[in-house]
């Protein structure tokens, strides 16, 4: 039984088609370019998930998907939900895990309505999110972002891999959402902190107004709907974005890593 990893390259992605590696299953990478995709020990594919006249190839002889809700270099929700599930019910595919982008969008409605077993994923932050924090600790030690104190639950993407990969390889799961989060509900100004004292070095939190958050995402091209959109989630997180969840070691049989472990092994980027 093969399964297709969509985003194959990706923070989340690469950890999905790992935990499947380790359980022995065949992976099949989808990425827009397989050149560039470092995936070894997997079949790799192209395609687009924006296009999905690229995707049939992918759908073959596939028993279940990790899918993503967004496409493009502009992280934009995916518009093109119903024409991918389509696809996959016509090859066959009997299981999705969708990873979603903080809201119920087109690809979430597809695949709820498809007859598919699907479960949707709510993985609210990244540990690995904070990887673009680093080059200005690294040169400053000053730290310039807004929400200095609005405390989430975030998570490994190793852990968010492991439980997709329970998902789609077990089964049970059908038409649940899974809050995916670690064991702790932190702030930005708490992850500094942790992260200074991993690299033992103080770091400074210098917190941005919306406003100011607002005029640098403008000056790096952002889409205006985007940047308000994302300060938003980040101002006012959901409620399920505020607490811990069971879901990693209820489906994965292991506690989720805390964020001081994280910060230990990836102190060298911060250092």
């Amino acid at each position: 039984m093969t399964y297709l990893v969509t985003g194959a390259t990706g923070k989340a992605g690469r950890e999905v088609v790992a935990q499947l590696r380790r359980g022995g299953h065949p992976v099949r990478a989808l990425t827009r370019d397989a050149r560039r995709a470092g995936l070894a020990g997997v079949e790799v594919v192209e395609g687009d998930l924006t296009r999905p006249e690229t995707l049939e190839t992918a759908f073959k002889g596939v028993t279940g998907v990790h899918l993503l809700t967004i496409g493009g270099d502009d992280y934009a929700t995916l518009t093109t939900g119903p024409e991918i599930v389509r696809l996959a019910t016509e090859a066959g595919v009997r299981r999705i895990s969708v990873l979603w982008n903080g809201f119920w969008g087109p690809v979430e409605q597809a695949v709820a309505t498809s007859g598919l077993e699907w479960t949707v994923l709510e993985a609210t932050d990244f540990y690995a999110n904070t990887f673009t924090w680093a080059e200005r600790l690294r040169e400053s030690g000053v730290l310039d972002e807004p929400y200095a104190d609005v405390a989430t639950a975030g998570v490994d993407e190793a852990d968010v891999g492991a439980v997709s990969a329970a998902v789609l390889t077990s089964g049970g799961h059908g038409g649940q959402r899974y809050t995916v989060t670690g064991p702790e509900v932190l702030s930005p100004r708490d992850k500094l902190r942790i992260l200074g004292d991993a690299v033992g070095q103080r770091f400074t939190f210098d917190e941005l107004t919306r406003e100011q958050a607002l005029d640098r995402y403008a000056a790096a091209g952002m889409d205006p709907e985007m940047a308000e959109f994302l300060l938003d989630w980040h101002g006012n997180p959901p409620a399920a974005a505020t607490r811990v969840s069971p879901v990693v070691e209820r489906l994965s049989g292991r506690p989720p890593r805390d964020f001081a472990s994280w910060a230990a092994e990836n102190a060298a980027s911060f250092r």
